[in-house]
């Protein structure tokens, strides 16, 4: 697969310390690796690259939104992405990325791409289960909504959030009155 070439980093040009790269990530990138499973994306990515004599420290800090359907109700929404990354590059006899915190590169490359390392840390990041927040708060007026409660239904983190509220655990209170008689002893 070609390389995204805004992506490369030529590090046997870079005078050791530290570097910053920034990149905005749209849909074109996803559409690169053919992953649609969102509508579109605006994410800002923040690289700090520091390159010492041996090896290389890169972080990456990932922030934006991203516009998926909901699982629920199949709602448009933007959902918002946080993700800070560390990766640690070392050098060694043949390429290894067995590990995902370190990454091992042949003596003889002069360049990383980091596209790859991107596009795994951005998918990851997002839920398998995307919920529209107004389902999950109850502000969400839907007709999928209504046709759940229709059917006596409703969405399982609006159950397990009701159940939560309504019930206390009963080995709580014996643990509670364990406490209390041992305080008056």
């Amino acid at each position: 697969m070609k390389a995204l070439k805004e992506f490369v980093i030529p590090y046997s040009g870079l005078k050791e310390g530290e570097h910053q790269f920034e990149y905005q990530i749209n849909k074109a990138f996803f559409d690169f690796f053919n992953y649609d499973d969102f509508n579109s994306c605006d994410l800002k990515v923040a690289v700090k690259f520091v390159k010492k004599p041996t090896m290389f420290e890169i972080d990456f800090d990932i922030s934006g939104s991203i516009n998926v359907a909901c699982d629920v109700t199949n709602e448009l929404f933007d959902l918002p992405i946080a993700i800070k990354m560390p990766l640690l590059v070392k050098f060694g006899d043949e390429y290894n990325d067995e590990n995902e915190d370190l990454l091992i590169l042949p003596y003889s490359e002069y360049q990383l791409d980091i596209s790859h390392y991107l596009y795994e840390i951005m998918v990851l990041a997002i839920p398998v289960k995307r919920v529209h927040p107004g389902v999950e708060d109850g502000t969400l007026k839907s007709d999928v909504l209504e046709k759940l409660k229709a059917y006596g239904t409703q969405p399982i983190r609006t159950q397990q959030k009701e159940e939560n509220t309504n019930k206390v655990d009963p080995r709580w209170e014996k643990l509670k009155e364990i406490i209390t008689d041992k305080n008056t002893d």
